[in-house]
């Protein structure tokens, strides 16, 4: 696995004459924890988007563990990259443990005639039993609490131990303690796989793990700080991001963000 996980050099995006990105560049490397924080329409998401190589950017590069978007099979690449979208298309009524195991296909739906081997279903049910979704007990996805299902999303993606993991708002439509088993679920996956390095889209910095090492402020589509998370989430800084006073603190490693 290479040290540097992303490197994107001065990528802009435009879509329909709209610029999504202008002139970002941020270099992610192995066992850290970034948090990519920003007002709505910041350009969170389409920053993740290159980084899931999901899209192309319009200028610049974007390398990927090692490989150039543009110059490799994207569905190859995706192979490589743990993605956990909470808003996650599935349409059919499956069990926690056939979600999870579609991560060995990297499908949404099980594959026609295909059977998982003793090996996938082993590795299956030791992700469930580290977070937290139980096979006998959880609801099937159509009745799932949010909280089940973010944890069976991320369960289903480390089916094949991705070297990178990018979390789009994962704390989305969950109630607080919801919220607060999946930072525990987090903190204690990232101290489980040291080498694995993930990218976290919030604009809530009571959703942020302990464990995060880096964040970068984004506004209008440029990178406005970037860096180890204590020198970017100052009150100067995100004050500037979200153009209102907005004070910063961090206790026990938690942090908070209040008005003035």
């Amino acid at each position: 696995m290479p040290d540097v996980v992303l490197d994107v050099d001065a990528v802009d995006l435009v879509r329909e004459q709209r610029t999504l990105l202008d002139d970002v560049s941020l270099t992610v490397r192995r066992g850290e924890h970034w948090a990519l924080i920003g007002p709505n329409g910041a350009g969170k998401s389409t920053l993740l988007s290159l980084f899931g190589a999901v899209t192309h950017p319009t200028r610049g590069t974007v390398h990927v563990l090692g490989r150039q978007l543009g110059r490799v099979d994207m569905r190859d690449l995706r192979r490589d990259i743990g993605f956990v979208n909470p808003r996650h298309p599935l349409r059919s009524d499956l069990s926690v443990e056939e979600i999870v195991l579609t991560g060995a296909t990297g499908t949404i739906e099980p594959l026609p005639r295909w059977a998982p081997t003793d090996d996938e279903r082993h590795r299956a049910q030791q992700l469930m039993k580290m977070l937290g979704v139980d096979v006998v007990t959880s609801a099937h996805w159509l009745t799932m609490s949010q909280g089940e299902r973010g944890r069976t999303l991320i369960a289903r993606v480390l089916m094949h131990d991705p070297p990178l993991l990018l979390l789009d708002e994962p704390s989305t439509g969950l109630d607080v303690a919801a919220r607060e088993q999946l930072l525990t679920t987090l903190d204690g996956l990232r101290e489980t796989l040291p080498d694995t390095s993930t990218v976290m889209v919030t604009h809530h910095f009571e959703e942020l793990p302990r464990t995060t090492t880096h964040a970068a402020l984004i506004r209008g589509g440029r990178i406005m700080a970037s860096g180890p998370v204590d020198e970017v989430l100052t009150t100067p800084q995100v004050s500037e991001c979200f153009d209102h006073p907005i004070r910063v603190e961090r206790t026990n490693g938690r942090w908070a963000a209040t008005a003035g």
